[in-house]
């Protein structure tokens, strides 16, 4: 018979069966905050995010094919934003990815995802520019940080050719508030009429409603991203306009409506995550409208499950290389 901790779920949740390669993740957490901060106070949780990532960063492993350059352009508002192009060695490509890094939209930076970027670039050959967005609420609030990512779009289109890259195959990406602010841009792209191959969007921070709550007892136990959590985050972005109707599709994508003509999705979450139902809802949005859509859910997984080596791990990177190879 296996152990609670190895597959079983605690009494009351028999619906979900946690990965047993993820077992020392759900026993740090508990289904409490990673950060050990109160909601609504971003200063504590974006000390404490970068400090973890941090850790992480100097754990990850190094990709010695891949080389960076680093460019200063302004953003729409004219403010100087830096962003990392990550190529391969040896590889003349054809495509590239517009990306941005994950924090709740307050923390973490390119070179604390450094090691992540380059693995995606290694495995695959197609280029990452990585952007530098404003966090919120100190640099930027509202539709600035997804903006940021539309501005690094733009300036890649109008310099493809300096990189021998074909404008039409370019695509957004983002892990957690870095999906969001992917399908943020996305939004805005269509409304200046930029060119995007697709939208890449990897476990995504979407809702600032933060209400969905279904399951909460079942899934709680295993939560490394909380509902405390992504309201500091949210709250940070918007101000007092979070959970009200006055917020943008651009700010939480969650809240469009017309999803026409948007480009084509790559959204993939786990089982055991408070995005799971709106990444569910956002695809299936997607889908109603024509847009072309490849979801997956990894069962009994959290939220940053690829962070963790894992069997599961390894089929979502196949899979995001095999998109990414495809653009």
């Amino acid at each position: 018979m296996q152990s609670q901790n190895e597959n079983n779920p605690p009494s009351g949740s028999s619906a979900y069966r946690p990965d047993p390669g993820y077992k020392d993740v759900f026993a740090r957490t508990g289904g409490t905050s990673a950060f050990g901060t109160a909601p609504g106070d971003w200063q504590a949780m974006r000390k404490a995010g970068n400090k973890a990532m941090e850790a992480l960063a100097g754990q990850a492993p190094q990709y010695p094919d891949i080389r960076t350059e680093t460019f200063t352009t302004a953003a729409e508002d004219g403010t100087p934003l830096t962003r990392h192009y990550f190529y391969k060695d040896g590889i003349q490509p054809c495509s590239a990815i517009i990306y941005a890094h994950g924090g709740a939209m307050i923390m973490g930076s390119v070179s604390l995802f450094h090691s992540l970027i380059a693995q995606h670039v290694s495995g695959t050959g197609v280029p990452f520019l990585a952007v530098e967005y404003r966090k919120a609420p100190d640099e930027a609030r509202g539709t600035t940080l997804a903006g940021d990512l539309c501005s690094g779009l733009q300036w890649l289109i109008q310099n493809a050719a300096k990189f021998g890259i074909d404008a039409a195959r370019i695509a957004l990406m983002g892990h957690s508030a870095g999906g969001g602010l992917a399908a943020g841009a996305a939004i805005l792209a269509r409304e200046k009429k930029l060119k995007v191959a697709m939208q890449l969007l990897i476990y995504p921070m979407l809702d600032d409603r933060n209400t969905d709550t279904e399951n909460d007892a079942a899934v709680q136990p295993y939560l490394t991203f909380t509902h405390e959590d992504n309201y500091t985050g949210w709250s940070a972005l918007l101000g007092d306009r979070v959970g009200t109707a006055h917020v943008l599709p651009v700010e939480a994508p969650a809240r469009l409506t017309d999803f026409a003509g948007l480009a084509p999705a790559y959204i993939e979450t786990g089982e055991l995550d408070i995005f799971r139902n709106e990444s569910i809802a956002y695809a299936l949005d997607l889908s109603k409208a024509g847009v072309p859509v490849e979801f997956h859910l990894h069962r009994g997984v959290p939220h940053g499950y690829d962070n963790v080596p894992s069997a599961i791990t390894e089929r979502a990177l196949a899979d995001r290389f095999r998109v990414i190879r495809s653009l």
